[in-house]
């Protein structure tokens, strides 16, 4: 007997009746017993699960739609989600806020929050645990407020790990969280000893940029204009910036220097 693509041949003893979920509209034909029952079986869409999805920016300068940072979780979660066969509804973010940071003082955290309590969400979706919280106590307080709330908490990269609640699940969970807090440790230290020796060589390590790095031509001006007199008179602070405006040498905003940032032109 020939298969044809809209069919579905089954066998089942006779007298045993068992629900079936179909997606779609099929003309079905199953065998009972020794008797074949032919119909159409009604096939109903299952209905996604909805999601919230939580991101989070630990540094200000991966901020910004342009950065990867945002793009790569976005881009995680939104792969999880529709393998796993749920439906992103809204994004919530905390934009330059820390991993050790408590869950319940992130404006971006609360506002999810705030919505969940009104459209009846019931999960949330982060790309990685630690992008929830990378310090241990942080991570498991926050992970049992949301689980007391009725709310499911899941990392794209291991979707078990806050769902289990065995011993051996949260043993594991906290050994990564530990982990995950000693390589942000790390981190730190690190870029803070590379700071130091930097300004150890060089004087000067992050913060703005002085006049000299932004602008060596216009300190040189300033200098030479404060180093030669005029008519045996010495220029003023405010003479400086007059001549250095006709220059076309002006702040950002287009107008005249201040005093106080001519003088720190001269001493730079």
């Amino acid at each position: 007997m020939a298969n044809p693509p809209a069919a579905i041949m089954r066998t089942r003893p006779a007298k045993c009746h068992r629900s079936v979920l179909l997606l779609r509209s099929l003309y079905v034909t199953v065998t009972s017993g020794n008797e074949t029952q032919r119909g159409d079986y009604a096939m109903s869409r299952r209905e996604l699960t909805k999601a919230i999805a939580y991101f989070r920016t630990s540094s200000a300068t991966n901020v910004g739609e342009d950065k990867d940072t945002l793009k790569r979780q976005r881009e995680a979660v939104a792969k999880f989600a529709k393998a796993a066969g749920y439906e992103i509804v809204a994004e919530h973010s905390d934009d330059a806020v820390k991993g050790s940071d408590p869950v319940d003082t992130r404006p971006g955290f609360a506002a999810m929050m705030t919505r969940i309590a009104g459209n009846g969400v019931r999960t949330i979706i982060v790309e990685t645990a630690s992008r929830f919280a990378r310090d241990l106590i942080v991570q498991e307080t926050g992970w049992r407020m949301l689980k007391d709330a009725g709310i499911a908490l899941i990392a794209a990269d291991s979707p078990d790990a806050f769902l289990d609640d065995t011993p051996t699940a949260v043993m594991i969970r906290q050994i990564l969280g530990s982990v995950s807090q000693f390589d942000k440790a790390m981190l730190v230290a690190k870029l803070k000893g590379a700071r130091e020796r930097k300004r150890a060589v060089t004087g000067k390590c992050g913060g703005r940029k002085s006049y000299a790095e932004r602008s060596p031509e216009l300190v040189a001006m300033a200098k030479r204009l404060a180093r030669y007199p005029v008519n045996g008179r010495k220029r003023s602070l405010r003479d400086i910036a007059a001549e250095l405006e006709a220059q076309g040498h002006v702040t950002r905003d287009g107008k005249r220097y201040a005093p106080t940032a001519v003088a720190r032109m001269i001493a730079a």
